[in-house]
């Protein structure tokens, strides 16, 4: 709960058509989990990958939502439409402490990189970086070809950190579950998040 004067902790966390939405929501599990509340907005190509991968009903998309969350304690998660573009993450004065795309389609970067904000997603990725705030992106894709690599390091060069979805295996997973948790701690530890969701190089050795 958040006491009178203190500044909710929030996140708004994108989910675009790139493969690879669990990483998403394992992110917004985790975030929730730890009190965070949870902003979420989804493209309509990322309800495509969900409904794919996931096997999320898009037709009932609030009900999906509230469904893949339900029974978690802590944060709160609103989710908005795609073509919301007045919703309250469009706007500088709503306060978060940042934004995340993941995965990050390289449509979607390409158009955060040129400022193209005709959605809610690029929207808020605009106003993330207009006031300063830190922007991740986790882009899922390969191989990549010159004009991805020239939208990343143009985004890179003004702040905004790129994070792929490059799982690494000296932590010995397991299952596709320990890969998840792997990416989703890598992500948290760029956001300045604590958690233990898997062994760090080293820490076998010093125990």
């Amino acid at each position: 709960m958040v006491r009178r004067g203190e500044r909710p902790r929030r996140w708004t966390v994108g989910i675009t058509g790139a493969s690879g939405a669990v990483y998403g929501i394992s992110l917004c599990r985790e975030l929730l989990q730890a009190g965070i509340d949870v902003h979420l907005v989804i493209s309509e190509a990322g309800w495509r990958v969900l409904k794919e991968e996931l096997g999320w009903n898009a037709a009932k998309r609030a009900a999906s939502v509230a469904d893949a969350f339900s029974g978690i304690e802590g944060g709160e998660l609103v989710y908005y439409p795609p073509g919301d573009i007045g919703a309250a993450i469009a706007s500088g004065s709503f306060r978060s402490e940042g934004m995340v795309v993941v995965p990050c389609s390289m449509g979607t970067l390409s158009a955060i990189a040129h400022g193209s904000s005709d959605n809610l997603m690029t929207r808020a990725a605009d106003v993330t970086m207009k006031e300063g705030r830190p922007l991740l992106l986790v882009p899922r894709e390969t191989p990549l070809n010159a004009v991805h690599l020239e939208n990343m390091l143009k985004l890179a060069r003004i702040g905004v950190r790129i994070i792929p979805a490059m799982p690494a295996f000296y932590q010995g997973p397991q299952s596709l579950k320990d890969v998840v948790r792997f990416m989703t701690g890598k992500i948290m530890d760029v956001m300045g998040l604590d958690h233990h969701l898997f062994s760090r190089w080293g820490e076998s050795n010093e125990s």
